[in-house]
């Protein structure tokens, strides 16, 4: 059931934005050289890597060329590469990997093989789930660029700060998972981009407010 929705969701939502994909497109093209998507490799379920597809926001060949994480002010990102990041628009592509298989609308946000590396046993269990476009992590880390603008070394920012949360709310979806919780992050997905609120579901907020005191009682 999951996979049929998936497939209808993401078809009509490609034809959809279609005007907008050719908007983005001509952009893309037009501020900077090189193609319209950006396709890195990421980890999909069982471990199986795929090529995830974005609208490319900073210049040719960026990824692994300086930090994997990347702040606002990074020198790499495209005239308007920021805006495509702020706003998500730059993932909206992934509706295409949805429509192949390769993605979920809603599952654990697909990671780089060097992070992948670094799972416990107990978190391997993530890889048992589809990755998909958003997830409570998504959510709760909507903002984490900012992190990384004001951190000196984003990789260290988020290994240290979203890395271990982002772990923490994909293993509680790993558990906690169902049609009427995939709906419930679509729609607080929509939300947040919209509002940009910082309101989360009580949850995940207090999930959250847990891991957080943790890290400042440690620290």
């Amino acid at each position: 059931m999951k996979r049929l929705l998936d497939i209808v969701i993401s078809f009509l939502s490609l034809v959809i934005l279609f005007p907008l994909f050719v908007v983005i497109a001509a952009l893309v093209m037009v501020t900077s050289p090189g193609g319209v998507f950006f396709r890195g490799v990421r980890v999909g379920q069982y471990g199986k890597p795929f090529r995830i597809y974005k609208f490319r926001s900073m210049v040719k060949d960026a990824e692994g060329n300086g930090k994997w994480n990347v702040g606002n002010n990074d020198e790499r990102i495209t005239p308007i590469g920021r805006f495509l990041r702020i706003t998500k628009i730059d993932e909206l592509p992934q509706l295409i990997n949805v429509l192949k298989g390769d993605m979920s609308l809603v599952g654990p946000r697909p990671e780089l093989q060097i992070y992948v590396d670094m799972y416990t046993e107990e978190e391997k269990k993530i890889l048992d789930l589809k990755p998909g476009i958003t997830d409570w992590a998504s959510l709760a880390n909507f903002d984490q660029y900012r992190i990384f603008t004001r951190a000196k070394d984003p990789d260290e920012a988020y290994l240290k700060y979203i890395r271990p949360l982002k772990l923490k709310l994909q293993l509680y979806y790993r558990y906690n998972n169902s049609m009427l919780i995939d709906l419930k992050i679509i729609l607080w997905t929509i939300y947040k981009v919209i509002f940009r609120s910082k309101r989360l579901p009580k949850e995940i907020e207090a999930i959250v407010a847990e891991y957080r005191e943790k890290v400042e009682v440690s620290e």
